[in-house]
């Protein structure tokens, strides 16, 4: 399998006053096409800011940030923005949705800000509530979905355009520990059955077991 993901002597620090705070120091990171690691880490280790990192989001000090043999860090906003576009789907911790759109509308937004019709983006989030067993939901508000639901219909925002690698900070982290399980077993199937590359972050171990490769980020060392 080649590497859709490599990180290169990648760091990041930020001037407080007259004082450098490191972050992350000199992290190497290689994910392979349909592979599926866990970052685990206590708070403030610098899990959040190696993700946006990856996501595009901010930009390293140093370093190179590879996706599919294009180097992000030497790219301006818009050619970031593309590329995180074409190639990744973000699911997080608190969800995110829009209050004012149903499961299915929230669902479609995502293929429709990519240029899909309505009509189409619309059939297609109905296909993946059908996938999440929830159909019969399609015109519910967040606000009447469970958290188990909601974080259903994110993992379906995230994976509706097909991204190649997926972002998943704390996914599971609001959720009961029955829940954490099948909705954690539910996007592992997804994934797999799509040969998608995956970076969790995440504090729990059991989720983190499933994972082909664990790393645990300290200091902002990645070992």
């Amino acid at each position: 399998m080649s590497n859709l993901l490599e990180l290169e002597h990648v760091t990041k620090h930020y001037k407080q006053g007259g004082d450098k705070v490191e972050i992350l120091k000199d992290i190497n990171l290689s994910v392979k096409k349909g592979e599926l690691i866990s970052i685990i880490g206590a708070s403030g280790s610098g899990k959040s800011t190696l993700m946006h990192l990856i996501g595009l989001l901010d930009s390293a000090t140093s370093g190179s940030i590879m996706i599919d043999g294009v180097d992000a860090n030497k790219l301006n906003d818009a050619k970031k923005t593309n590329l995180r576009l074409k190639y990744l789907g973000f699911i997080y911790q608190h969800h995110y949705l829009l209050s004012d759109f149903n499961a299915r509308e929230n669902i479609a937004l995502a293929s429709i800000l990519r240029g899909t019709s309505r009509s189409k983006a619309l059939e297609e989030a109905d296909q993946w509530l059908e996938r999440l067993n929830m159909a019969h939901r399609k015109l519910s508000l967040p606000s009447q979905l469970s958290g188990g639901e909601q974080q259903r219909l994110s993992i379906a925002r995230a994976l509706v355009n097909k991204p190649s690698l997926i972002l998943a900070d704390e996914p599971t982290g609001n959720l009961d520990p029955k829940n954490a399980m099948e909705v954690f077993n539910l996007f592992l199937e997804i994934v797999r059955d799509n040969n998608i590359s995956a970076i969790i972050v995440t504090h729990n171990h059991d989720l983190a077991a499933k994972s082909d490769k664990i790393y645990k980020l300290i200091d902002g060392q990645l070992n």
